[in-house]
C-alpha cells in the first residue's frame, strides 16, 4: 500500500520554502511604496499555513528512504502542488487575473516555459515582475536536480544513462539530491550573478539586469517588457546567447571542471553535437536574412544568433519577430525547438542526446541489413547502449509525438486554428515559450486564448517538464497495486 504522508511531508517543506521566497518580491513593492506588497502577504501566509500544516501533519512518516512509488508520486506532486500556490500573487496582485490566467503564468514560469498570458507587463509593479524572475530561477536549478538525481533514478527517457556510479545510491534519493544539489547550487549562483554584471555593464538598468539574468540562466525566457528581448539591442543580445549556451550545457560537468578537469566539457560528445548545431543553423539562417531582406551581415548574425540559441535551448526570448522572416526559417524556428539542450542542463525539449542515440540505432540497424551476421550496437559518447536505455529513448520519441499529436487536436477542438493549435501543443510539451502565428507567435502572447486551451496547455507544460513518463505512470493501475 503506497503511503503518501513522506511525500505529502516533502511538499509541505517546499511550500515554506516558497511562502519564505515571496518576502523577497514582497519588500521590492515595500521599498518602492506601491502598496502592492499587501499581495504578496497575503500569499505568503496562505502558502506558508498549507505548507506548515502539511508538514507537521505526515513529519510522523518520515523515512530515510522513499519508495520507487513514492519518488514517482514526489516528483510530480511537486511540480503540481508549487503552481498551485505560486499563483496567488497574480491573482491577489495588479494582474487583476482569474485563477486560470494565474495558474498558467506560474505553471509556465516554475517549468521554466516562459509562455505568458500577461499584457501590460511595462507598467506591472516590480514585485510582480520579480516573483516571475524568482519562478523561472527556482524551477531551473529544481530542472537540474530532477534531471541528475531523480530521472536517471526513475529510468525515464533514456537519463539512467547518466546515472553517476559516485552517487548510485537508488532508494536514497533524497539525500543524494541534497548532496548534488549544494555543488549545484553554488554554481547556478555564481552563472546568475556573472550575468547579472555582464546586463549591468553593457547598460541595462540593475532591476531589469536582475530579473533578466535569472530568466536567462533558467532558459525560462520570461522579460520586463511586452516586447520581450526586443527592448534591449547589441551587446544585450550577445551577452543573452553565452549564457543561454553556458546553462544549456550539463552542469556535472562544470563540477568536473571545478575538479580540474577543464577539457571535459568540450571532450563529451553531447555538448559538441549541440554548439554544432546551433553553429550550423545560424549559418543558414545568416546565409537567408542576408539574401533576402535588407538585414546587414551584423544584425542577421546578432538576430538568427540570439533568436535561435532562444528557440533551441527553450528560454523563449525574441528580439525580432521571425515570423517575417520568411517561410522557410519559420520551419527551422518550429523543429528546433523540438531539439533543446543537454541533459543535466536547465533546457529543456526533446534533449541533443536522445537524437544521438535515435541515430546510433538507425546506423547500427543499417550495418545489421547489409551485414546480416555481424554484431552491431549502438554506441554513444564511446559506450554501448545497454537495450533498457535503447528501449527508453524509442519509447520517449514515441510518446513525445503521441503527446504533441494530443494535444494539437485538443487544442484545436476548443477553436484554435491549425497553426496555433500545433505551434502551442509543441511549444508547451517542449517547454520553449512563444509558439507560431500571430496571436502565440513572437509578437504575441496567450492572453487571447480561452481558459480551456490554457488549462490543457498548463497540463502539457507539466507533462514535458517531467520527461513525460514520470506523469504518465501515475495513470496506470500496476503503479498503484505494486
Amino acid at each position: 500500500m503506497l503511503d503518501p504522508r513522506p511525500v505529502g511531508y516533502v511538499i509541505g517543506l517546499l511550500l515554506l520554502i516558497l511562502a519564505a521566497a515571496m518576502a523577497v518580491p514582497m519588500a521590492a513593492d515595500w521599498w518602492q511604496g506601491n502598496g502592492h506588497w499587501a499581495s504578496f502577504a497575503e500569499s505568503m501566509i496562505i502558502t506558508g499555513l498549507v505548507g506548515l500544516s502539511l508538514a507537521l501533519s505526515c513529519a510522523n512518516a518520515v523515512r530515510e528512504r522513499l519508495s520507487l512509488q513514492q519518488t514517482f508520486l514526489l516528483t510530480t506532486g511537486v511540480w503540481l502542488m508549487l503552481p498551485v500556490f505560486a499563483a496567488l500573487p497574480f491573482v491577489f496582485g495588479a494582474t487583476d487575473s482569474d485563477y486560470t490566467d494565474a495558474f498558467f503564468e506560474a505553471m509556465s514560469g516554475l517549468t521554466t516555459t516562459g509562455s505568458t498570458v500577461l499584457v501590460g507587463l511595462d507598467d506591472l509593479p516590480a514585485g510582480l515582475l520579480l516573483w516571475r524572475a524568482l519562478l523561472q530561477w527556482f524551477g531551473g536549478i529544481g530542472v537540474i536536480v530532477m534531471a541528475m538525481v531523480f530521472l536517471p533514478e526513475l529510468r525515464v527517457g533514456g537519463m539512467q544513462i547518466f546515472r553517476s556510479e559516485a552517487f548510485d545510491t537508488m532508494g536514497k534519493v533524497l539525500p543524494r539530491a541534497a548532496e548534488i544539489s549544494s555543488t549545484i547550487s553554488v554554481i547556478y549562483i555564481a552563472i546568475t550573478v556573472a550575468c547579472a554584471l555582464c546586463y549591468a555593464a553593457a547598460g541595462m538598468e540593475p532591476f531589469d539586469a536582475i530579473a533578466h539574468s535569472m530568466t536567462t540562466v533558467s532558459t525560462g525566457g520570461f522579460a520586463n517588457y511586452d516586447a520581450s528581448f526586443a527592448t534591449f539591442k547589441g551587446a544585450h543580445e550577445y551577452i543573452a546567447t553565452v549564457f543561454m549556451l553556458a546553462s544549456a550545457l550539463p552542469f556535472v560537468l562544470y563540477i568536473q571542471a571545478l575538479g580540474g578537469n577543464i577539457e571535459a566539457l568540450w571532450r563529451d560528445s553531447q555538448v559538441r553535437a549541440f554548439l554544432a548545431t546551433v553553429a550550423v543553423l545560424v549559418v543558414i539562417a545568416v546565409s537567408v536574412l542576408v539574401a533576402s531582406s535588407s538585414h546587414g551581415f551584423e544584425r542577421a548574425l546578432r538576430e538568427a544568433l540570439f533568436n535561435l540559441t532562444s528557440i533551441m535551448t527553450g528560454t523563449g526570448y525574441a528580439s525580432a519577430d521571425y515570423m517575417r522572416w520568411g517561410g522557410f526559417l519559420i520551419a527551422i524556428f518550429f523543429f528546433v525547438g523540438l531539439i533543446g539542450g543537454c541533459a543535466g542542463s536547465t533546457s529543456c525539449s526533446v534533449k541533443v542526446f536522445r537524437y544521438q542515440i535515435l541515430l546510433a540505432a538507425i546506423k547500427a540497424q543499417i550495418r545489421r541489413i547489409h551485414s546480416p551476421h555481424g554484431m552491431f550496437r549502438a554506441r554513444y559518447d564511446g559506450r554501448t547502449v545497454s537495450d533498457d536505455v535503447l528501449s527508453s529513448v524509442m519509447a520517449f520519441f514515441v510518446l513525445f509525438v503521441v503527446t504533441l499529436g494530443v494535444f494539437a487536436v485538443a487544442l484545436a477542438m476548443t477553436g484554435l486554428d491549425f497553426v496555433t493549435a500545433i505551434s502551442g501543443a509543441a511549444t508547451a510539451v517542449a517547454n520553449v515559450g512563444p509558439g507560431l502565428g500571430d496571436r502565440i507567435g513572437p509578437s504575441g502572447n496567450f492572453a487571447s486564448l480561452n481558459d480551456t486551451a490554457k488549462w490543457l496547455l498548463s497540463a502539457a507544460m507539466l507533462i514535458g517538464r517531467l520527461e513525460l513518463m514520470a506523469v504518465y505512470v501515475l495513470f496506470t493501475a500496476r503503479f498503484w497495486r505494486a
